[in-house]
């Protein structure tokens, strides 16, 4: 029983992250070459990293809020995890268009590429995620292509996609933008499911209860995962969180995305 539970001990040890590292966080880094008056206000970025960070996985947040509101923060959980975690504002509808909206997205992952190891973060072990709003963009970033193209990136480069509780049809504030209420479901342009392709990396979708989530999110999740993997995608991995709605579902989502991250980082 002893040698159990010295074993036991030792093996959450390891599991638990280095502690005794000291963190830092750079506020509001500007992400953007563009140059009006509410991009310069909104489009920037926080940083978090230890100390001598180098060579580190990546986590590219968006923060959720309908793509009308929100800002950016770094979630408890990703703290201290011996991760550079990058949050990232962007503008909102229906200020902007939601083709601006997303393009604010790919214009912060791309930044993240080219400048990112400045900060001790691996380019080529980026993971891009958000929660609700956050996960819809980062779906869109994933699967269709021309976005991240613009800036000469390339979405499949990213080491991981990972949204949580992410808008696979069109966003509901999209649609709404067009007089449809939230229970008319679309796919047009600008559903992540549109674009849906067997050649994308590794995509790791996390929804709450199917019977908590807002607007059936979680049914929209399983049906792009389907089609991802009738498209050849070999890659991916549906959860639901039971009894956790559509907020609450975040926090232990990530305990999740961390343990991918390891298993594709050994």
């Amino acid at each position: 029983m002893k040698t159990r539970l010295f074993c036991l001990c030792l093996l959450c040890l390891f599991l638990l992250p280095a502690r005794g590292a000291e963190y830092r966080t750079e506020k509001d880094i500007s992400y953007t070459a563009k140059t009006d008056a509410y991009s310069r206000e909104r489009l920037k970025l926080d940083i978090y990293r230890p100390e001598d960070a180098r060579d580190l996985p990546v986590i590219v947040y968006f923060h959720g809020g309908g793509l009308t509101r929100g800002n950016k923060g770094i979630p408890a959980p990703l703290k201290e995890q011996n991760l550079v975690v990058v949050a990232v504002n962007y503008r909102f509808l229906p200020t902007v268009s939601i083709d601006d909206v997303i393009d604010d997205a790919a214009e912060a992952v791309d930044w993240v590429f080219r400048n990112i190891a400045r900060y001790g973060g691996d380019p080529a072990k980026i993971t891009v995620s958000g929660h609700s709003a956050g996960g819809y963009l980062s779906l869109m970033l994933a699967l269709d292509k021309k976005r991240l193209a613009r800036y000469g990136a390339d979405p499949d480069k990213v080491m991981l996609y990972a949204p949580l509780s992410g808008q696979a049809i069109t966003h509901f504030n999209v649609r709404k933008e067009k007089g449809l209420s939230a229970l008319q479901p679309t796919i047009d342009e600008y559903a992540p499911l549109y674009w849906v392709r067997g050649d994308c990396p590794p995509m790791l979708l996390i929804c709450g209860d199917r019977e908590l989530e807002i607007y059936g999110r979680y049914d929209e999740n399983q049906y792009l995962a389907r089609m991802l993997k009738l498209n050849g995608n070999k890659q991916v991995w549906l959860y639901e969180i039971g009894g956790h709605g559509h907020s609450p579902m975040a926090k232990p989502a990530w305990h999740i995305v961390l343990k991918k991250i390891q298993e594709l980082t050994k």
